[in-house]
């Protein structure tokens, strides 16, 4: 019974890699990008941000096996889709205000990116720069203009 299971385990683990999503490891081309307030900003923002809010991502050998890849592909997708400087102003939404805001609250980067990202791991002082660079980049939201 055991290894019935085991081997019916196996077979679906071996078939999942067929499913085809999250395998384009193509990035679409740069259409615009916003006018960082410094090169420091840039930086930072390539090193904690990029892979997931660009269309400079880096995929891992591990985003080519299901269902890690299926994960990853959500991820790019979802992050490009509210915030993408490869798409500055060429996107309907660009949600760069709320940047400074989620990296304050801890919400960006997430929680599990960091452990196989450690470039994404920023000190306190290297979060303020980023936080500070954001809003003179893109703004800041309203609910922090208090």
């Amino acid at each position: 019974m055991k290894l019935k299971i085991l081997g019916a385990l196996a077979l679906g683990a071996v078939a999942i890699q067929f499913i085809p999503y999250g395998k384009t490891y193509t990035n679409p081309p740069i259409i615009s990008e916003p006018t960082w307030d410094s090169p420091r900003t840039k930086e930072l923002f390539n090193n904690a941000c990029a892979n997931c809010h660009s269309h400079q991502t880096t995929y891992p050998w591990y985003s080519k096996i299901a269902p890690l890849s299926w994960l990853i592909q959500r991820d790019v997708d979802e992050g490009r889709e509210h915030f993408n400087v490869s798409a500055w102003g060429a996107q309907k939404k660009n949600e760069g205000e709320d940047a400074a805001k989620e990296l304050r609250e801890g919400d960006m980067p997430p929680w599990f990116y960091l452990p196989t990202h450690p470039e994404a791991k920023l000190t306190e002082g290297e979060k303020k720069e980023l936080m500070s660079g954001f809003e003179k980049t893109f703004g800041k939201e309203e609910s922090d203009e208090k």
